[in-house]
């Protein structure tokens, strides 16, 4: 994606299932489960730079002892920082000790049996310390203890936060993460009082609390506790004395994957990430179903439960395109196909002329989407070569297959990304220029009767092709330059995890509002205004998506040409054109990942229509806030 979109958040969970002392036998360190924990963080680092944070339990530690331990960073480079912070502990311990995992365990941070793990993309909020992962519920009983961290955004906090007022609680902030940590305390206290009680007359406190960390049922506290989330999630928790859970939402629109064995169970936002840090099989590793919780008991066992009904699965398809890591088996064909499928929509925009184009990608994400692309041309071009061969007779000339056998797409790294400029501070007046600069071109590669087909992961704003890269392409003096999207137009707003919340934000919506003034059916807009703000107030369950009325009297292609009009900057030179996937390519290429509200406004809960509606009444009335 060329534009900057900051999305998603990346959370690991480790839970050693052996005594310390065996992984320091078996892999000869005491530190087995820091050392994975850095894998599974760093190698999720895409999902999240704004922040990190982590945090460890230590079981049946002596009173008096810590045994949560958390470390949050927001430095440049938080995951190195938080390493270092919490190796540097280490540094002057004898090395006979550096294997002791009972003096470790006792004398030093971080050495316990549960690790979370968490790394932040704000959409919300400042990017502050307080706003990273994991959040801390403290209290003197272990079973009161939750420690919360997750990929997640709610649509409804505003309901969530009067529930817990009318709870009678006084919440600090009005943010999903405060709603979310508190909502959760509130049925852990309660189940620890309905334990207490049950046994205050039999049993002592003591007594009492070591059957309250045997009794507590995760199961129905995460049921009451997610009954109103209206929202795309993955939950992560664990509690003082050793339970733990990861929670996935009913619509299974964020991803999480778990593998268990004798020795661990891990659970990480990429399905990769686990195969690469414990070398295991993809088929060993295994997705959380929507609507269910993998719950850790502290005595080790480990089960699937049911905390939701299921809903229809509406699993993120930006996921897929986009803000996964490519690597996944899956992934990876699925971004194939994505190109593959765009390729004939290409060929009729170079009225097939396949000698004068030259094809590339932008930026480095677009890699493999590029590759399905090459293997649309490389099909077709084989077409041609069997008909021209075909052509020649029975007995052809050999210097004439030769040629025919040496057409081949002409596929060059037209575009080079300019790290060093990333960070450049400048003049508000001379930024635009120094945007215009951050990608480098391959000069001498494209004649001036070319075409130049530029595959892009997805096109939100447009404001870094207008600005930059189009600027930057236009000076190899191409005849045409089409940019192509392996995404269909976004049109809607997210309200998910993924930032994204502005109307006025998106080029797609930006050009129909244009067409309807063109058209002279601004009437449109003042429709589909009074129509949100009609609802204003309704409960989410009964609002409707009036937004999509915006966008009914204009063809894709329609809004497709408009879109090319306003990213076109002044004194283009060659012809601007950009192509966008289709829906039904999209389902086709992600049929397990249906989730496409941002292109069709079908939102996979009640909530999103709300947002979206709220977005509409925020461009129209001027405000540039988010709408949840």
């Amino acid at each position: 994606m060329s534009d900057s979109i900051k999305h998603e958040c990346g959370i690991a969970l480790l839970r050693l299932l052996k005594p310390l002392d065996f992984y320091v036998k078996k892999y000869g360190t005491a530190f087995y489960g820091l050392n994975k924990m850095y894998l599974l963080m760093e190698k999720q680092h895409n999902r999240g730079q704004d922040g990190v944070g982590l945090a460890n339990i230590k079981f049946d530690v002596q009173a008096g002892r810590r045994y949560i331990s958390r470390k949050r960073s927001i430095s440049p480079n938080p995951i190195q920082d938080i390493y270092k912070q919490i190796n540097s502990k280490f540094n002057e311990i004898p090395s006979n000790k550096l294997k002791d995992a009972g003096f470790l365990k006792n004398n030093f941070p971080f050495t316990g049996e549960l690790f979370l793990g968490h790394l932040r993309y704000g959409t919300y909020g400042s990017n502050n310390i307080e706003q990273c992962h994991p959040f801390l519920r403290q209290n003197n009983w272990k079973t009161r203890n939750l420690v919360l961290a997750g990929n997640f955004n709610m649509t409804n906090v505003d309901e969530l936060f009067q529930q817990l007022v009318d709870l009678g609680q006084h919440p600090k902030q009005k943010a999903d993460t405060v709603t979310i940590l508190e909502k959760i305390g509130h049925f852990l206290d309660d189940a620890n009082d309905k334990i207490y009680y049950k046994y205050k007359d039999k049993f002592s406190k003591k007594q009492i609390t070591e059957k309250i960390e045997r009794e507590l049922d995760l199961q129905d506290i995460l049921k009451q506790s997610a009954k109103y989330w209206d929202g795309g999630y993955v939950m992560c928790g664990m509690l003082g004395h050793g339970d733990a859970f990861a929670l996935r939402d009913p619509n299974g629109i964020r991803p999480a994957y778990y593998y268990n064995d004798d020795e661990i169970v891990v659970i990480a936002s990429e399905r990769p990430v686990i195969q690469t840090t414990f070398n295991v099989a993809l088929s060993e590793i295994k997705e959380i179903q929507r609507g269910k919780a993998v719950i850790i008991k502290k005595d080790g066992t480990c089960s699937e439960q049911l905390i939701k009904p299921q809903l229809t699965k509406k699993s993120c398809s930006f996921e897929r395109i986009y803000f996964s890591r490519g690597n996944d088996a899956s992934i990876y064909k699925e971004r194939l196909e994505l190109g593959r499928r765009i390729f004939p929509k290409v060929l009729e925009s170079i009225n097939k002329d396949m000698k004068n184009t030259v094809f590339s990608y932008i930026p480095n994400t677009a890699e493999v989407s590029f590759y399905g692309l090459l293997k649309g041309c490389q099909n077709y071009l084989n077409n041609v070569k069997i008909k021209k061969i075909k052509a020649l007779g029975e007995n052809p000339c050999h210097d004439e297959i030769l040629k025919i056998m040496d057409i081949s797409t002409r596929a060059e790294k037209i575009a080079i990304k300019d790290a060093k400029l990333r960070t450049f501070i400048t003049s508000d007046e001379n930024r635009d220029d120094l945007v215009a600069h951050i990608y480098d071109i391959t000069y001498g590669i494209v004649k001036r009767t070319d075409n130049l087909v530029m595959i892009d992961d997805s096109i939100v704003r447009g404001t870094t092709l207008k600005k930059s890269i189009i600027k930057i392409l236009d000076r190899l003096e191409p005849k045409k330059i089409i940019i192509v999207s392996s995404a269909p137009q976004i049109r809607y707003p997210d309200c998910y995890g993924i930032d994204m919340a502005k109307m006025g934000d998106f080029i797609a919506f930006q050009a129909a509002i244009e067409l309807l003034k063109e058209k002279q059916k601004e009437n449109i807009i003042d429709d589909v205004y009074r129509k949100c703000k009609s609802q204003e107030n309704h409960p989410k369950e009964k609002m409707l998506n009036y937004v999509k009325e915006i966008y009914e009297p204009f063809s894709v292609i329609e809004i497709s040409k408009k879109i090319s009009e306003l990213l076109t900057p002044e004194k283009t030179t060659a012809e601007i054109e950009i192509l966008y996937q289709s829906i039904t390519n999209l389902h086709e290429s992600c049929p397990n990942h249906l989730g496409d509200w941002y292109f069709t406004g079908n939102y996979p809960t009640p909530g999103g229509n709300k947002v979206v509606c709220k977005a509409f009444i925020n461009f129209v009335e001027g405000k540039n806030q988010r709408a949840y």
